[in-house]
């Protein structure tokens, strides 16, 4: 460990499991250069101070009704956090920024979550510098910088254009456009505006990706944006402590169920801490993984299905298979479950940290994007990078277990494993002494100090 700098830095995520993740794993990288942290956080979705005993935790009081926080409406919730905690935000780092006269450790930097639009102006206003950490992919920001474009040209949309290709941004398709699966995409497309707002605006962003994964979209934001970037991922990677930061307990007992696993047989299924399945889908999904007569462990979070006694009354074919060759938690250690050699698959939702974390361990993915960013990820780990397939056909139980054969079982998932583990190579090079990472971090920590 590096000595302290006599610096401190204050991190300020956004209140999501996605977004606090790669935010704290940034300030254990910070503390391991020798900063001092300082989490802001709102009391929504606070995280747990005990995770992180080296860090200081401040709260703020967001205002936010969770009774009446819908995260089915994470467009309208992250508007509403970022009309709620102006002021508190302000007065909290305003306090904080008084007391440096007496303080040992001065503070050198705000790092906020790109998606809160008001902390440049606050910083700006108290004289603190304001970097932004993007939790999302580059590629998925430099869409963004197009978004007036594809506004005009493709929305309102119609079914019968999901499917074609957008000319301006291969090989992304219509349906991949963030924005598509938005109730309200008039505020998706205001958040966008607002982000890339921030992003001019701020001194410095930092990615939690890496060179070569998304050279392209670095080297293009950085020409179209004239903003310094920093790519850092795969964040988890520089971390040498395994601190948790999730929001739920986690099952561990699926360890030691994976250790009695053959080696590259099992599909591993988590769709996140945000999605939502229906009955019948879970029902698709639990016939799928009986059909496909592969060992599964499988993430069902409480939330996530409306009748929490659904496996109970699933068919007797999947309780079969669940005794047999399957396994459910409520959740699970996913870096550690990835990095397992019984994990063949990785059945997923494509949020941006499950891509990295799986590209990182040279796990196949079966790509099932939600909503937000996660059409765009897919379509990369599909099209672009090659280390995954989409679910094409829907989700039905027929589609399903052809597509973990696909992976598991057949020729064609072998050359994807090959080429995922060409991936895994680059992604541990890059954070080691001299990789791309490392040195983007070096320039990091140089580019904070430098304010001095």
């Amino acid at each position: 460990m590096n000595q302290r700098n006599n610096h401190r830095l204050i991190l300020f995520p956004l209140p999501f499991q996605g977004h606090i993740n790669p935010m704290l794993q940034l300030g254990r990288i910070l503390y391991a250069r020798g900063f001092s942290i300082t989490i802001l956080h709102t009391n929504f979705n606070a995280p747990d101070p005990s995770s992180h005993p080296h860090f200081a935790f401040r709260s703020i009081a967001d205002g936010l009704d969770q009774s009446k926080a819908s995260k089915s409406d994470i467009p309208g919730l992250i508007s509403l956090l970022n009309t709620l905690c102006v002021s508190p935000f302000e007065e909290c780092l305003r306090e904080m920024m008084s007391l440096q006269g007496g303080e040992a450790v001065p503070v050198a930097c705000l790092i906020s979550d790109s998606l809160f639009s008001f902390t440049c102006g606050v910083a700006e206003r108290l004289k603190v510098r304001a970097l932004m950490l993007r939790t999302g992919c580059a590629t998925c920001l430099y869409l963004y910088t197009i978004c007036p474009v594809l506004k005009e040209k493709y929305f309102p949309i119609h079914d019968s254009r999901l499917q074609e290709t957008v000319k301006e941004f291969p090989p992304l398709l219509v349906r991949d456009i963030p924005a598509m699966d938005s109730q309200e995409p008039g505020l998706m497309f205001r958040l966008v505006d607002d982000l890339i707002k921030t992003i001019k605006s701020s001194p410095g962003v930092i990615f939690n990706t890496f060179e070569e994964l998304e050279h392209p979209a670095i080297a293009s934001l950085r020409e179209v944006l004239s903003v310094p970037f920093f790519p850092i991922g795969p964040s988890h990677k520089f971390c040498v402590t395994s601190s948790s930061s999730s929001l739920l307990a986690e099952d561990r007992s699926c360890i030691s169920w994976l250790d009695e696993q053959p080696p590259k047989s099992v599909i591993y299924v988590s769709f996140g801490s945000l999605a939502a399945m229906s009955e019948a889908e879970i029902l698709e999904i639990a016939l799928g993984l009986a059909c496909s007569e592969q060992p599964f462990l499988w993430v069902v979070r409480p939330g996530s299905v409306c009748d929490p006694e659904w496996p109970e009354k699933s068919p007797s074919r999947f309780l079969e298979a669940l005794e047999g060759r399957g396994k459910i938690v409520k959740w699970a250690p996913q870096n550690e479950v990835l990095a397992h050699p019984a994990v063949g698959a990785f059945w997923t939702h494509n949020g941006w940290n499950s891509t990295v974390e799986s590209i990182s361990e040279g796990v196949p993915m079966l790509c099932m994007p939600c909503f937000a960013d996660q059409g765009v990820n897919a379509r990369y780990v599909s099209d672009v990078w090659r280390i995954g397939v989409n679910l094409n056909g829907g989700l039905e139980r027929e589609n399903i277990a052809r597509a973990i054969k696909r992976l598991l079982v057949e020729r064609e998932g072998e050359e994807i494993r090959e080429r995922a583990l060409v991936l895994k190579e680059k992604a541990s090079a890059c954070v080691r002494q001299g990789g791309s990472s490392y040195q983007a971090l070096d320039a990091l920590v140089s580019h904070i100090l430098s304010s001095e």
